[in-house]
């Protein structure tokens, strides 16, 4: 099977998981309704509908703002934008009914722009309020929404989307333009961004289906899982994995003490984490990775690439012919495993400080000259060099207490290690999207 048809039915399969795992996120969500509801029944509880509609267009702009409570919005083949905000409080609340009636909602249509606004206007009331807001708007339009305190659940929407809450859970299906969702510390999800993405939150997960445009996703803490970026990505976090699938430009890489995976990578790719290990499946342009506390893995690698890490080995697998560029592999206190065709044209330099207790092991194939030195700083460096069919582009390895191993490999054995890394990162991200699924749903603020 070519690498081409491998990716094709891989970026397929994930597809069908996504929306497997938003299936099961929906069941999720309202089996926990039920049980949210039953649990409302056990107490009195005093309830009020706002409802009402105002004339809207398809590529207008429609603002949504209220002080609290979840937002739910749906897109459709509409003329208008229909509203519906669902109120309980306590019944035994002293001042419940003042609480419900406090409450208000307006919509208007102005400028090819469609506002709406909800707020608590009995400030003097101190009960509390359970609140959703359900939005029916046009498929095409614009959305701008934000809650001072509760989940925003909106998909099939066409236009520019921006979703915004101070604490809850964002859940968006497809979205036909750019996107940015920001929350104060729960959980991103969005099915597919046909534009540029910006996702920020104090400290939850970010799962991403795939972005058509540049993405630039931010957790304090959480993990990042994303299919397919096409333009330029930006990913960090405070904590959390990075595991992209895709990325078809420039991408930028960091986590603070995690794992980083990255399957194909068609432009640079940036990459560091303060403690976790970093795995590239396939390596097509210049690579920068850096690890405090990991491993570094490499397969199908013909670009140059510098990979550095401080308490970890590195394992690289070459492909023949290479593109131009040097590769520096640097470890203090791991062993580096070099994987390479007969037909490489390479100049190898690599060194072993500590040769006492380590050693270079190089397959017959490779004709390389071992030497030894004890003049550096009283330590016995071990060295191998040489030039291969005829020589190329420097590979510069360097191990303070490792080995240095140079294996024979072939181009049957590279497509075999591609697919199994390639599988492996599916089936985590398989494992990764039902329990993103899960936890939004189980997490959800309901009232």
């Amino acid at each position: 099977m070519s690498r081409r048809c491998v990716r094709k039915s891989f970026v397929a399969f994930l597809s069908v998981l996504f929306a497997s795992a938003l299936l099961l996120a929906g069941a999720a969500s309202a089996h926990r309704r039920d049980d949210s509801s039953h649990d409302r029944n056990s107490a009195p509880r005093l309830t009020r509908d706002l409802t009402g509609s105002v004339p809207a267009h398809d590529g207008e702009r429609i603002h949504l703002s209220t002080d609290l409570g979840s937002i739910v919005v749906h897109a459709g083949s509409s003329d208008k934008v229909d509203y519906r905000v669902h109120l309980e409080a306590d019944a035994s609340q002293k001042d419940a009914e003042e609480l419900l009636k406090g409450f208000s909602i307006t919509a208007r249509e102005k400028s090819g722009e469609v506002d709406l606004k909800a707020q608590n206007l009995g400030r003097r009331s101190t009960g509390r309020l359970w609140l959703t807001l359900e939005l029916n708007i046009p498929q095409n339009a614009s959305l701008d929404a934000s809650t001072g305190g509760g989940n925003i659940d909106a998909g099939g929407i066409g236009g520019r989307v921006t979703l915004s809450t101070a604490g809850g859970n964002i859940t968006a299906g497809d979205i036909g333009g750019p996107a940015r969702l920001e929350t104060g510390g729960g959980n991103i999800v969005a099915k597919s961004v046909s534009g540029e993405l910006t996702a920020d939150t104090g400290g939850g997960h970010i799962t991403i289906g795939s972005v058509a445009g540049n993405a630039t996703l931010h957790t304090g803490g959480g993990h990042i899982r994303v299919t397919s970026v096409q333009g330029t990505a930006h990913l960090y976090t405070g904590g959390g994995n990075i595991t992209v699938e895709h990325s078809g430009a420039e991408l930028t890489a960091e986590t603070d003490g995690g794992e980083i995976e990255v399957g194909e990578a068609a432009g640079l790719v940036r990459a560091k984490t303060g403690g976790g290990g970093i795995r590239v499946v396939r390596v097509v342009g210049s690579t920068d990775l850096e690890t405090s506390a990991g491993s570094i893995y490499l397969t199908q690698v013909d670009s140059p690439v510098k990979a550095s890490t401080t308490a970890g080995g590195i394992t690289a697998w070459f492909v023949s012919p290479p593109k131009s560029g040097a590769c520096d592999l640097q470890s203090n206190a791991g062993d580096i495993v070099v994987h390479m065709p007969r037909d490489l044209a390479v100049t190898i330099d690599a060194q072993v400080e500590l040769g006492d207790a380590h050693r270079v092991i190089v397959d017959p194939a490779f004709p390389l000259k071992v030497s030894y030195d004890d003049s550096t700083r009283g330590s016995h460096t071990v060295r191998a060099e040489g030039a291969l069919n005829g020589g190329g582009e420097l590979l510069r390895l360097r191990t303070v207490a490792g080995n240095i191993q140079f294996v024979l490999s072939n181009a049957d054995k590279q497509i075999e290690i591609y697919k199994q890394q390639m599988e492996k990162l599916q089936r985590q991200l398989q494992s990764q999207l039902r329990m993103a699924g899960a936890s939004q749903a189980a997490s959800g603020d309901l009232p």
